[in-house]
C-alpha cells in the first residue's frame, strides 16, 4: 500500500486512447489520482462529474487530475464521452497500477464475497510524492472536489 510521504510508482499505465502515462508527465503539478470500482455506476458516475464541475477550480489550485479503473479502453472512452470528462483514465486491465497502490482486494457487497477496487483518492506534490489519501469510508462522492479543496 502506497502511503503518505512515498513516491506514486513512475509508469501509472495506459489511458483511454493507449498512451502511456507516466508520473513525470505531471512534473511540476501537484495530481489528483483517483481510483473507482467502475465506469458508468451510480456512485462512480457522480464522483466523474462532481469532479468534472469542478475541473476549473482543481487546475486553478494547481491540480492535475487522473482517473483509474480496472475497465478496458473502450469502456473508459465512452464513459469520457457520455459525460464529457476533461481528464484521462487508466484502464488499468491486468490490476498492476491498483495492486501497487493496495486498493485491490477483497470486498463484500450486499452479502455476497468478490474482488475489487477500494474507492481510494491520492493526492501528490509536485515532485510526486504523497501528501494526502482520501480512502473508500471518507470519500463523498458527490462532494470529491470540495475533499480536495479542502
Amino acid at each position: 500500500m502506497i502511503e503518505v510521504g512515498q513516491r506514486l510508482p513512475e509508469v501509472l499505465g495506459k489511458d483511454q486512447d493507449g498512451n502511456e502515462i507516466k508520473l513525470s508527465d505531471f512534473a511540476g503539478k501537484k495530481l489528483v489520482l483517483y481510483v473507482y470500482p467502475k465506469d458508468n455506476t451510480p456512485g462512480c458516475t457522480n464522483q466523474a462529474c462532481n469532479i468534472r464541475d469542478n475541473y476549473s477550480a482543481l487546475l486553478r489550485e494547481g491540480y492535475a487530475i487522473l482517473g483509474a479503473s480496472i475497465q478496458s479502453e473502450a469502456s473508459h472512452k465512452k464513459f469520457i464521452e457520455k459525460y464529457s470528462l476533461p481528464f484521462p483514465i487508466i484502464a488499468d486491465t491486468e490490476k498492476v497500477l491498483v495492486e501497487q497502490l493496495g486498493v485491490y482486494g477483497e470486498k463484500k457487497m450486499c452479502g455476497k464475497v468478490g474482488m475489487g477496487t477500494f474507492r481510494t483518492t491520492f493526492i501528490t506534490d509536485e515532485n510526486g510524492i504523497v501528501t494526502r489519501i482520501i480512502g473508500p469510508k471518507q470519500i463523498k462522492v458527490k462532494e470529491h472536489a470540495e475533499q480536495i479543496l479542502g
